[in-house]
């Protein structure tokens, strides 16, 4: 079981090792002068920045390990007694940790300079727009598929009749990822912060990780529920 647990770190960090060789060798040479300029204002090896990274990067992490172990051990279930509180308990902990790392992101954005051509009213308005936009495919991705259909319920064997294709997913892949990616980039346009717009960075970034390691699985879970679903037909 440890061992198990061990491997789903491993395979996860090899993933985000994969796609940020592959992001460099992209952007490289085309954002090679915004990063410079984003990065004179930038202070890496402050606390705050490092702290914000750091939860950024677990946060799927913890919840991916943590689903693919229970998918595998049925551990929390048995621990909670079902797979619907053992689902809901991994969410609150997910709300938390995010709770958390927007607390970072905010403070590392406070802690470093702020960029004067950001600094205006219209930036502030266009920071807000995508604050709105964002919220309103997380919002919608919450609603289409509910507390256990957001918080990763089919590693519970909480499965809905077939997967969500319903507005947000209908216009936008992993609709909730690239929402909240949107919150981020907006708060950091409002804030008029360089280090925000590097922390949105890391946050794609990780969320481009999570997309590549959870979506075959979650298909091959359907597929799996399709196949027997045919054979007691």
């Amino acid at each position: 079981m440890f061992f198990s647990f061990l491997k789903q770190i491993f395979i996860y960090v090899f993933w985000l090792r994969w796609v940020l060789v592959v992001a460099r060798g992209i952007f490289v040479e085309a954002d090679l002068c915004v990063m410079t300029r984003l990065l004179g204002y930038v202070d890496p090896s402050e606390p705050h920045f490092v702290a914000a990274v750091l939860t950024i990067a677990f946060n799927p992490l913890f919840w991916n390990v943590v689903a693919r172990w229970e998918h595998k051990t049925r551990k929390l279930s048995g621990a909670f007694g079902s797979p619907h509180l053992a689902c809901c308990t991994l969410g609150g902990a997910i709300l938390l940790l995010n709770v958390l790392r927007s607390h970072c992101f905010t403070q590392a954005m406070l802690s470093q300079p702020r960029m004067q051509s950001l600094d205006n009213p219209l930036a502030y308005r266009v920071g807000l727009a995508l604050l709105g936009v964002g919220g309103v495919f997380v919002f919608s991705s919450f609603l289409a598929l509910g507390f256990t259909g957001t918080f990763l319920g089919d590693y519970f064997g909480i499965l809905k009749e077939a997967r969500v294709t319903t507005f947000p997913f209908s216009v936008l892949d992993n609709p909730m990822y690239w929402g909240s990616t949107a919150n981020y980039l907006g708060w950091a346009i409002m804030h008029a912060s360089p280090a925000g717009l590097l922390l949105t960075t890391v946050v794609a970034l990780t969320y481009t990780v999570a997309i590549l390691y959870e979506e075959p699985f979650t298909a091959e879970i359907y597929r799996q529920k399709a196949s027997q679903a045919h054979k007691r037909s």
